[in-house]
């Protein structure tokens, strides 16, 4: 399959009503998330509290936390996505779009509801237990059935190139088919151990593994959502070389427990700073919506900061000090809160086209960014005091207290600024079709 037949997947550029219920689903869930968030923060500061909630104390507000930001907040936008690149936004299939963005956020209520109630599998972004277990992935199986029904009726084409296009989303719809079916078998507590003394933790190879994978999203990404600029195909072509042989760099490595120690295994991890400049490069070979440009621009940073960082800490000395403390919490940060929630709303913007105006308030944008960063600070110094004395997070003292108080604060300001994006997407679903760009927010956006 050549670039030209990849351009084929590319959507036409609109703000349909369906785009706009995906990004008012997610970020109804990302509201929600951050709301339990700063109940987390309350309850580490004040550990006091939990004895009046119940059963319901910090462990059970903590998986419903992560679960909520991880199914709801960064996967419902892909759904926006999947209808865009399959046209299930369009036509009679339009119709069904909506009821199945409720399929996925009833399933993800329940899953919620189960997990505060006691029912998990033990395991990490595997807690589906019982009900819920069987629910969300028939939400997933619903949503898989409406894009092979949309792309059955897109059957009829003429040119190659068209059919080819056609051809690889039936590969990739076969690939999202199999998803559902994997998370039930995993999501079982008798596959492996939610804690597997096997395994010896990270290594080299199994961090560049994992890191590559993020880069083949970013890679494929583009292609879904808007088509090449004029003569750009040499840039593009690149960092599909450099993909291609990082991936023969980390087979070579193979998959043994082997310590972090040896320079085979930071060394090759530190082969992904070559993206630092391939990314930005490889993205401006593309044409964007104009409205993206902010949150383009900060996805960028915040995955330059995520590779540089990823590599320091794991650099002998390093991730010795603040393995298991609150240094990799912040580390974790970069990825959720920064990368990848800045990645999904360039995503949402460019797919909303002119209703992508609802992310672009100047105070929001800082508000949630600059929380971020300030929450990444203040886990850096709690982790390297932790790495010293590991009673610093425990045993509550002033230093630590302040730590956590300003932590708190700054989840607060990332619930505000979520807040606002959630109200101005209920005003997309209110108008009868693409919304027009309040005056305000034009001009904060050109300034």
């Amino acid at each position: 399959m050549n670039l030209n037949t990849l351009d084929e997947l590319a959507p036409p550029r609109q703000t349909p009503h369906v785009v706009a219920s995906a990004a008012w689903h997610s970020l109804a869930w990302l509201v929600v998330a951050n709301a339990i968030g700063v109940l987390v923060a309350i309850l580490l500061l004040f550990p006091g509290l939990n004895k009046t909630l119940g059963e319901w104390t910090y462990g059970r507000w903590m998986t419903v936390h992560m679960n909520l930001e991880l199914y709801g907040w960064t996967s419902l936008p892909l759904a926006g996505f999947l209808f865009k690149v399959y046209g299930a936004d369009r036509g009679a299939a339009a119709n069904w779009c909506r009821p199945v963005l409720w399929v996925w956020s009833v399933a993800l209520g329940v899953g919620a509801l189960s997990w505060l109630s006691g029912y998990s599998s033990g395991k990490l972004f595997l807690d589906w237990s019982g009900y819920a277990r069987v629910l969300f992935p028939g939400a997933l199986i619903t949503l898989c059935l409406l894009l092979a029904l949309s792309l059955i009726g897109s059957r009829s084409h003429s040119d190659n190139a068209t059919v080819a296009a056609w051809a690889a989303k039936l590969i990739g719809l076969v690939i999202l088919l199999v998803v559902p079916f994997l998370l039930y078998i995993a999501s079982s507590p008798t596959n492996y151990p939610a804690v597997n003394p096997d395994t010896g933790g990270p290594t080299g190879a199994s961090q560049l593994e994992s890191s590559l994978a993020i880069v083949a999203i970013l890679l494929i990404l583009p292609f879904g959502l808007t088509r090449r600029k004029a003569g750009n195909s040499r840039t593009i072509a690149i960092g599909w070389i450099v993909l291609v042989a990082e991936c023969a760099l980390c087979v070579a490595l193979g998959r043994a427990d082997i310590s972090h120690h040896r320079p085979a295994q930071y060394l090759s991890l530190g082969s992904l700073l070559v993206w630092l400049p391939l990314t930005p490069a490889y993205y401006a070979a593309f044409d964007w919506h104009s409205d993206t440009r902010r949150w383009r621009l900060a996805f960028l940073w915040w995955w330059a900061a995520l590779v540089v960082t990823g590599w320091v800490f794991f650099l002998p000395g390093v991730l010795d000090h603040f393995k298991f403390t609150d240094g990799l919490v912040g580390h974790s940060f970069i990825a959720m809160a920064g990368f990848t929630s800045s990645l999904i709303i360039f995503v949402m913007v460019q797919l909303l086209g002119e209703g992508g105006w609802i992310f672009n308030r100047a105070r929001s944008f800082y508000l949630w960014n600059g929380s971020v960063i300030a929450y990444v600070l203040l886990m850096t110094v709690a982790g390297w005091r932790e790495g010293f004395d590991p009673t610093f997070t425990i045993v509550p003292g002033m230093a630590r207290n302040l730590l956590y108080a300003l932590r708190l604060l700054t989840g607060a300001f990332m619930f505000l600024a979520s807040l606002d994006w959630f109200f101005d997407a209920s005003t997309l679903l209110r108008e009868p079709g693409p919304a027009l760009v309040p005056k305000y927010v034009a001009q904060e956006t050109t300034a």
